[in-house]
């Protein structure tokens, strides 16, 4: 029996266009819960140095959220600026949603549930827990804010 994967789930872009996420089948998916006033906010930077390096092997999708620490507290428009102008970022951004409670959004229900991924159990208690897809869609990796997006962890699945 194989695990459930993502390309199912709706999510919209930053700009509210919907993203398809069965149109990176045959990539990997690094999906990140971004924060723009965070101690960890210049991860953007290696995100970013991650999508120029293997973006013929995966694709990094930025997640903004609100909910801890209150550390993303702009509209859209200016999280999208201020990644661009600060970071360079040209990856993917979300819309900003919340990645944990009542209103989790069923991207991250699926990638932080065990019963819906099939890997584990995951809780994001801050910004910048990163979750590796494999190329048929399903949850490989879990890895906490601490472990950076060019760290040999994350880096050798791509190499």
């Amino acid at each position: 029996m194989s695990k459930a994967n993502i390309y199912n789930i709706s999510i919209n872009s930053i700009n509210k266009s919907k993203i398809d996420l069965a149109s990176f089948k045959g990539k990997k998916i690094l999906i990140v819960n971004t924060a723009s006033e965070c101690g960890y906010t210049p991860q953007y930077a290696q995100l970013q140095e991650l999508h120029d390096n293997f973006k013929d092997k995966v694709v990094i999708i930025g997640c903004p959220c609100n909910q801890f620490g209150n550390q993303e507290p702009g509209a859209e428009n200016e999280i999208e600026q201020f990644c661009q102008i600060n970071y360079g970022v040209n990856f993917l951004l979300t819309e900003k949603l919340m990645v944990s409670g009542e209103q989790q959004h069923p991207l991250f229900a699926y990638l932080t549930q065990q019963e819906k991924n099939g890997v584990g159990d995951f809780t994001v208690e801050w910004n910048f827990n990163k979750f590796l897809i494999n190329e048929s869609g399903e949850l490989m990796q879990y890895f906490p804010s601490a472990i950076e997006p060019l760290s040999e962890a994350i880096l050798h699945h791509f190499e």
